[in-house]
C-alpha cells in the first residue's frame, strides 16, 4: 500500500489555509476530471462523508471518505484532519495537518496511504509517484484561490 507525503508552505493564516483545504466541494476544482459530492448535511466534523468521483464515464472511481479526526487548528495549535478512505475499490487514509510556519505562514504536511483493491502490488510505486505530483498540485491551487 503507498504512502506519501508532502509539505507546503503558504503566506496564510492557519485558519485560512484550513478552510481552502477542508473546502471539500473546491477539490473537484483542483484535481482534473473529478467531481465532488458531499453526503452529510454541514458543517464538517467527525462523521461528515464525501464522495471524489474521478475519470469519465465507465473509467471514474468512486473515493468515499469520511472524517474520523476534525480539529481545527486554534491560535498557535496546528489542525488535525483525518480521512478514512470507505469505498469499495480506493481503500486507505489521508491526513491533513496545518500548522503554524515561518514568519506568520501556514505550514501544511498532507500524507495519505492510498491503494486501490484491483491493483496489483507491482504498481505501487506508479501510483505513489502519480498521487503525489496529483495531490501536490491540488493544494497548490486550493492554497493559492480564495
Amino acid at each position: 500500500m503507498p504512502t506519501f507525503s508532502f509539505t507546503r508552505t503558504a503566506p496564510l493564516p492557519l485558519d485560512e489555509a484550513w478552510r481552502r483545504l477542508t473546502d471539500w466541494p473546491r477539490h473537484a476544482d483542483a484535481v482534473p476530471l473529478t467531481r465532488i459530492s458531499v453526503l452529510t448535511p454541514p458543517p464538517t466534523g467527525v462523521g461528515t462523508r464525501f464522495t471524489a468521483r474521478s475519470g469519465v464515464g465507465p473509467l471514474a472511481l468512486d473515493d468515499v471518505m469520511e472524517v474520523t479526526v476534525w480539529r481545527p487548528p486554534a491560535g498557535d495549535r496546528p489542525g488535525l484532519c483525518r480521512l478514512e478512505k470507505r469505498g469499495r475499490v480506493v481503500l486507505g487514509w489521508a491526513e491533513i495537518e496545518v500548522a503554524p510556519g515561518p514568519g506568520g505562514r501556514s505550514r501544511v504536511v498532507w500524507r495519505e496511504e492510498l491503494r486501490l483493491r484491483c491493483a496489483p502490488r507491482l504498481l505501487d510505486g506508479v501510483l505513489e509517484r502519480t498521487a503525489t505530483v496529483v495531490f501536490g498540485r491540488a493544494v497548490n491551487r486550493l492554497l493559492r484561490r480564495a
